[in-house]
């Protein structure tokens, strides 16, 4: 049962199960206070520099936020005060926890949250946590941590949902990282063409990164198209991941020549003549970025070469981003963090990894998850998602998938390609 009384569904009860550990639930004394949270609308209104937010607000008033600059624009009708105490209370998480009440709603999600995203820095602590949320917030994320035993149970929850949910709204290839060239040909009549192409696109450029090999490991292969191409391009593939629904589904669709294994980057053994690891650093935390990047080094063979694709926050806001708990850290990826590219790049070159040839392509990212939020749209319309995701859920992801595309939007998050290389 979750905190509303209704029953969840068995399929995506980890998750779901993990994000409750954050909830929160104004008390009988800050309901009765809610009304007086105007105050929180009103810091909302003096920090949008850019963009605006149309408020059709509980008291049956409403109000233009912002609007000095452009930027994003967005309507929004907030049904219960409660909505804005979450928010100013606990961030990320009680404004999703306020969407799941009921208590608002808008015209266009990916706006409100690009909106909230670009103007973090004049917004300043409005829509972060704070009090002693956060601290209970940093608690519960504290037992996510990515320990071995951690990683596994975090791993499962998000990718071990069931292959059949993956591949009722993920592109042929069964691809679940950010497709490149997609902005520059951005068409919605020809989303899954383009969609194909994006992800072929970002294999070749990952081959191109490595040269031609004749041993190559591959960390977190998802499930397997990379290591796949690889293979047909004549290297020996070792391909890893600590999903045993990713890893059921490569064994059986990819080459047999490739060995897929159940592991954990840190007991990788040997040397490599290259490394390539797509959008898995993210999942990792702060703390263990010194162990991957020991494990790059020390499984590269001298002249060897890695390939990295990831996802890193704003410098200039990541420490703020850090030292709080996300929507997404709650409810998404237990124990993940996105990554300070400055602080990563210093641990590879401290290694003797040179740092080369960085790509940035986060509008690609926007595109391909706008053409993911619109195929999970269309699989929940036409009844294919498997059974077992209930309502409740459904929601979550849409919520999920929005919320990401905002942040490539509005520039705060971004995806890059990164050659490292062992001197």
């Amino acid at each position: 049962m979750n905190a509303g009384g209704l029953r969840t569904g068995e399929r995506g009860e980890p998750l779901l199960s993990a994000g409750d550990r954050f909830a929160s639930s104004p008390g009988l004394v800050s309901r009765l206070l809610a009304p007086g949270f105007r105050a929180v609308v009103n810091a909302v209104d003096a920090g949008l520099g850019r963009g605006s937010m149309l408020a059709h607000l509980p008291d049956g008033t409403t109000r233009l936020l912002g609007g000095r600059a452009p930027g994003f624009d967005v309507r929004i009708e907030v049904k219960d005060w409660r909505a804005r105490l979450r928010l100013a209370t606990s961030g990320s998480i009680g404004w999703y926890q306020a969407y799941e009440a009921g208590e608002w709603e808008c015209d266009d999600m990916v706006a409100l949250f690009a909106i909230m995203g670009d103007n973090a820095r004049s917004l300043g602590n409005v829509a972060r946590s704070s009090g002693p949320f956060k601290w209970v917030a940093k608690l519960a994320h504290r037992i996510n941590r990515n320990s071995r035993s951690g990683a596994r149970r975090n791993i499962a929850a998000h990718y071990d949902l069931g292959n059949d949910f993956y591949r009722a709204w993920l592109d042929t290839s069964m691809t679940y990282s950010s497709a490149l060239g997609l902005s520059e040909r951005a068409d919605e009549r020809a989303d899954e063409g383009a969609l194909e192409a994006g992800q072929s696109a970002k294999c070749e450029a990952l081959q191109k990164r490595l040269g031609a090999p004749a041993e190559t490991l591959e960390i977190g292969c998802g499930w397997g198209v990379l290591a796949d191409k690889l293979a047909q391009g004549g290297a020996r593939v070792t391909a890893i991941s600590l999903s045993e629904e990713q890893l059921a589904f490569a064994r059986e669709q990819r080459s047999a020549a490739i060995a897929f294994e159940r592991r954990d980057y840190r007991d990788v053994e040997g040397q490599y003549d290259a490394v390539v690891s797509v959008e898995m650093v993210e999942a990792l935390g702060r703390e263990y970025w010194p162990d991957f990047m020991d494990v790059m080094a020390q499984s590269l063979k001298p002249g060897g070469r890695a390939a990295l694709q990831y996802i890193s926050f704003n410098e200039d806001l990541f420490e703020t981003y850090a030292g709080t708990v996300d929507f997404i850290q709650a409810y998404i990826f237990p124990g993940g963090l996105l990554i300070k590219t400055s602080e990563f790049r210093a641990l590879a070159e401290e290694r003797g990894l040179s740092w080369e040839d960085q790509t940035d392509f986060g509008l690609d990212y926007a595109e391909t998850l706008r053409i993911w939020r619109k195929r999970f749209d269309t699989a929940v319309e036409e009844g294919r998602l498997p059974h077992g995701f209930d309502a409740r859920f459904v929601r979550l992801w849409r919520y999920y998938l929005a919320y990401c595309e905002a942040g490539f939007r509005c520039r705060n998050v971004d995806v890059h390609q990164v050659t490292l290389t062992k001197g």
